[in-house]
């Protein structure tokens, strides 16, 4: 029995078409969020030039710095993730070779993530 569904309809968030625009997003959000996130960074490294440790700490140890420099952190290792993510797509074409380099990216991103935040927290709140 034929089906009277229209074949566009059976493809309709299926694939590419469902993952890819979400994925489109995310980038565009995530490179969005790090403009005014590396111009805070910028800023930050000139006031702090010719700073000695003690003075950076105690400078990373407000609020509202330390919660600047961990989105910064995030939002990089995110970007960085999707961004890599796309090239792994685009040119590795062994299915297990492909799933590695996945697995491999995801992992690196969030240790390295994890433990720039964890060394932003300790220098933060070292006494």
């Amino acid at each position: 029995m034929k089906s009277l569904r229209n074949p566009l309809a059976n493809a309709h968030n299926h694939g590419a078409a469902g993952e890819g625009v979400d994925h489109w997003w995310s980038q565009r959000f995530s490179a969005i969020l790090l403009v005014p996130l590396t111009l805070w960074l910028v800023w930050a490294l000139s006031v702090l030039s010719g700073s000695d440790f003690e003075a950076a700490r105690e400078w990373l140890a407000a609020p509202w710095n330390t919660a600047m420099a961990i989105l910064f952190v995030v939002a990089s290792f995110y970007h960085g993730r999707l961004g890599l993510q796309v090239v792994i797509e685009d040119y590795v074409h062994h299915r297990p070779t492909e799933m590695v380099l996945h697995l491999s990216v995801s992992i690196g991103a969030i240790v390295g993530g994890l433990l720039s935040i964890i060394a932003l927290l300790n220098i933060a709140f070292a006494s």
